[in-house]
């Protein structure tokens, strides 16, 4: 995708683990591909072969000399060349050669990153060639996407499901009152399904058909009829090593999501747990806002509310919403300085 003309060129990126979502100032989001870089060793030195929908497409079917992985684990770098290789070809991708400045981009990182972790992304955002790089917590980012008015007195808590962590966060005022970090989101829901169907079938599936599974007939609570839709899926027969094809059902998908789901109904109580008497009485009041992609497996906010006693609502774009509410922070700026760490 090219732009011209002489807009400003900032951008901001929510660098997720699953996917990257890069918005343009006064554009939007205009990119959305996932999380992954396809790579060849020659001579001790990494080669990019591709980024994004076409690495994916690559995972889990490569020959020994190519590797494709995913540099982002649980919202934060785990390999750096790659995930700097993988920044800079998307944002060549949004903004082409030819513009008159360098961007300023601004990220969104987990609550719970470290020093060293912030510091890791803003270094590759930079090599990646920004001229500034900031950083906005994702719960506030998410909060903002949501439409919430986290700029009031008053308590609103947010519940971020990624593809690695799930974010859960207290605000007010413009700014976090109480967050909490959990290591449970899409992946590991797609990795108790792997093992799920490991355990109980005696069958081996990838990364790719868990998702699909997830995403075509996931389901955090157990169907009415105790069995609810099914779906044909095929992967390899561990007591005898042939391929094999077999149905499964949304009761046993429910079964095998039970521990995620539970971890994320905890983190919740938790934080409820913590949070002031006052902003907890807000909070009943105004209920909880879940964003993120894993906000859009199937009943998700039913078993949240059977648990916790509060309405639950799902984002009208929970999938965008971190992207869309660090898009927010670069275009009111001045109005969210104090929750943008910039560089210098």
């Amino acid at each position: 995708m090219a732009f011209g003309g002489l807009f400003s060129t900032d951008m901001a990126i929510d660098l997720g683990t699953a996917n990257t979502l890069v918005y343009v100032k006064g554009k939007g989001v205009i990119l959305n591909e996932p999380s992954v870089v396809a790579y060849h060793v020659k001579d001790g030195q990494k080669k990019v072969l591709a980024v994004g929908e076409d690495a994916k497409l690559m995972l889990g079917r490569t020959p020994g000399s190519i590797q494709a992985i995913r540099p982002m684990r649980e919202g934060v770098i785990a390999d750096f060349d790659v995930a700097e290789a993988m920044i800079k070809e998307f944002i060549n991708k949004v903004h082409r050669r030819g513009f008159l400045s360098k961007p300023r981009i601004i990220v969104c990182v987990p609550h719970g990153a470290t020093p060293v972790e912030k510091r890791a992304i803003r270094d590759s955002v930079l090599k990646a060639g920004a001229s500034r790089a900031g950083l906005i917590a994702e719960p506030i980012a998410a909060a903002i996407g949501a439409g919430m008015p986290i700029t009031d007195p008053t308590g609103n808590m947010v519940v971020d499901i990624g593809g690695g962590t799930t974010e859960v966060a207290v605000l007010s005022l413009g700014d976090i009152v109480y967050a909490r970090s959990v290591r449970v989101g899409g992946d590991r829901m797609d990795d108790a399904i792997v093992s799920y169907l490991r355990r109980q079938h005696n069958l081996l599936i990838g990364e790719s058909t868990a998702e699909r599974i997830k995403t075509t007939i996931g389901t955090a609570r157990m169907p009415d009829d105790g069995r609810g839709q099914s779906m044909q899926i095929r992967g390899r027969d561990l007591l005898n090593g042939v391929p094999k094809e077999t149905e499964i059902n949304q009761a046993q998908v429910a079964e095998a999501l039970a521990e995620p789901v539970q971890q994320i109904c905890e983190a919740v109580m938790t934080a409820l747990e913590a949070t002031p008497p006052d902003l907890a009485a807000d909070i009943v009041d105004r209920g909880v806002m879940l964003t993120g992609g894993g906000a859009l497996l199937g009943e998700l906010d039913l078993a949240l509310r059977e648990q916790t006693g509060l309405a639950i609502s799902v984002a009208d774009e929970s999938l965008n919403c971190v992207a869309i509410g660090t898009g927010k922070a670069l275009e009111y700026e001045k109005q969210l300085r104090h929750v943008i760490e910039f560089d210098n």
